[in-house]
């Protein structure tokens, strides 16, 4: 009887684990709605004026060209990302130097040594056109704005979206990019199947108390949008918004169950999503 009840046992768990093996690993998936409307901008340094009225040329010009559209084919499309170098600073040296949060893909990012996205590209085509050397300065997305209030730095250039209070510290170029927030959820959540808007969306997370998480990255308008903010006229949500230094650990923590949405830019959110979910 005990080596039958041992047998029956061992059947029983050997079902269950092959059950386990053949489940689908839960991925991230991106509701196609924009919940948002907005501009992304460069940030200049106040103090120089002459440089706002260059960039805002070069802008122009990169517009007309076709050159802006063949750096976004480099990452929307089937052209090939191109590595960005940065020169260490150096005050007795003519540079211009880019204050950026390199954890943005596809407008900002990292592989080994080099920087990578729309934004680095233009930064790149940018001090060639200033005939400046290029540096880089990588830090949080909530210090880029102070970093070029202070002079530390000459630009941001990080996916910035044109804010009233970010005029405290810069003054904005012309828009180079439209951009929106997106919701991601668990590929298994239905919750939106069959939303069509913004609206039917809000009406869902307008529903949720402080129970629900929302990840999102500081200092962007994820979480402008998620908390509230009265000059960009966002009602905010009852639930409880919790920050990241980037998208990409806020999918992450969403997978592992710690949260329940993310809401990030669109392009990120895209990126995000279809980079981790080749991990799972």
């Amino acid at each position: 009887m005990k080596k039958f009840l041992s047998l029956a046992l061992c059947v029983i768990l050997t079902m269950l684990s092959l059950t386990a093996c053949g489940k689908a690993p839960v991925t991230a998936k991106v509701i196609e709605i924009e919940l948002t409307s907005e501009e992304y901008a460069f940030g200049v340094d106040k103090q120089q004026p002459e440089l706002l009225e260059t960039v805002n040329k070069f802008i122009a010009e990169i517009k007309a060209n076709g050159t802006f559209d063949e750096i976004c084919n480099n990452y929307f499309g089937d052209g090939t990302p191109v590595a960005v170098t940065s020169s260490s600073y150096d005050p007795n040296k003519d540079q211009l130097v880019v204050a950026t949060n390199a954890a943005f893909e596809p407008f900002e990012y990292t592989q080994g040594e080099n920087y990578y996205g729309i934004d680095m590209e233009i930064a790149a085509k940018l001090a060639d056109y200033l005939g400046q050397e290029l540096v880089i300065q990588n830090m949080d997305f909530d210090a880029v704005c102070l970093a070029v209030g202070q002079q530390k730095c000459d630009i941001a250039m990080a996916g910035l979206t044109i804010k009233e209070d970010r005029l405290e510290y810069v003054n904005f170029t012309d828009s180079y990019y439209s951009a929106s927030q997106k919701l991601i959820v668990p590929s298994d959540n239905t919750e939106f199947d069959e939303c069509k808007d913004a609206a039917a969306v809000e009406a869902i997370l307008n529903a949720k108390d402080s129970t629900t998480k929302i990840g999102v990255q500081i200092g962007t308008t994820g979480q402008f949008y998620c908390e509230g903010d009265e000059g960009w006229g966002f009602t905010g949500f009852k639930t409880e918004t919790v920050g990241y230094k980037n998208g990409s650990l806020a999918v992450q923590d969403l997978l592992n169950g710690n949260i329940n949405y993310v809401i990030i830019d669109s392009a990120p959110a895209a990126c995000i999503t279809e980079a981790i979910n080749a991990m799972q």
